[in-house]
């Protein structure tokens, strides 16, 4: 089967790297032109968004937004990897920790706070993946980045034995490290913390209710054209045909205004094909992104 461009929303099985999955898309969708917004860790299931085709244009867009996530972080053993993937490298009790204690460390994380990245990330470091350099037995220092968490909600505190569990919600901006919080929150309350569990919930107005799994999707190929899904991720203007021939070729639209000034903007031709994303600079509209197909 060889389709055209459009967005896959995923529910990403444990075990399999966000790689793994664009290579069985690929194979599915019978196009090597795919790629995703925003890598989950193996360990990590959830909303995973796939571009296929020209539809990869988008990914960069739909990535730089708000996310959520459901996760469980043990509280009393840090980890190499701030997570259960990693060997533990120190332990500390903390089967003592009471609601009202976690819950005023959590406060601190809220809002906009510098967080230094898991070492064993994505994050480049001199052209090459932090996490390969780890690997390799370099020790990585990563700069802080200024992310911003809306939500922090624990809904289940579990003491047993030697550790505490708490089941957390999350809504941040992207950038933000699930791992990084659970390490960062271990090390405030002086126990060390990492992360066991991690469920991508939304990305953006994508959500669970939209993914399938890579079996489902294999079995039946339910996907978003790029207008709808376009129309999901943006604010829209449909424009007539003649601003349309314009569009198509990235041409600035002068002394027009677009609904917002601090978001992309897709406009729409009148058949709803998505034609391009533009952005409001000064009393014009410029092309960020074109993503018409060109005639011929």
């Amino acid at each position: 089967m060889t389709v055209g461009a459009s967005v896959v929303v995923v529910d990403k099985p444990p075990g399999l790297t966000s790689h793994d999955v664009v290579a069985r898309i690929r194979r599915v969708a019978g196009t090597r032109r795919v790629g995703h917004a925003g890598t989950l860790d193996p360990m990590a299931t959830g909303v995973l968004v796939v571009g296929v085709g020209r539809a990869t244009r988008l990914l960069g867009h739909l990535s730089a937004t708000e996310k959520s996530y459901e996760a469980t972080i043990r509280l009393g053993a840090s980890t190499t990897t701030d997570d259960a993937d990693g060997a533990v490298v120190s332990r500390a009790f903390a089967g003592d920790l009471d609601e009202a204690r976690v819950c005023s460390a959590v406060a601190a994380f809220l809002g906009e706070i510098d967080q230094v990245p898991s070492a064993v990330s994505a994050v480049k470091v001199g052209g090459q993946r932090s996490y390969a350099r780890v690997r390799r037995g370099e020790r990585v220092d990563l700069p802080p980045r200024r992310v911003h968490v809306f939500a922090l909600e624990v809904s289940e505190v579990a003491a047993h034995h030697d550790h505490t569990d708490l089941a957390v919600r999350v809504v941040c901006s992207a950038g933000t490290y699930i791992r990084a919080l659970a390490r960062d929150l271990g090390a405030a309350l002086g126990v060390g913390g990492h992360l066991t569990r991690l469920r991508r919930t939304a990305v953006g107005s994508f959500t669970l209710a939209d993914a399938r799994t890579l079996d489902q999707l294999a079995q039946r190929w339910e996907v978003m054209g790029m207008g709808a899904a376009a129309a999901r991720a943006f604010p829209t203007v449909a424009v007539d045909e003649s601003v349309a021939a314009r569009v198509r070729h990235g041409a600035p639209l002068v002394s027009w205004t677009l609904p917002t000034t601090d978001r992309p903007v897709a406009l729409l031709a009148p058949d709803g094909q998505l034609l391009a994303l533009y952005r409001q600079r000064g009393c014009d509209a410029v092309a960020i992104t074109v993503l018409a197909q060109q005639p011929g």
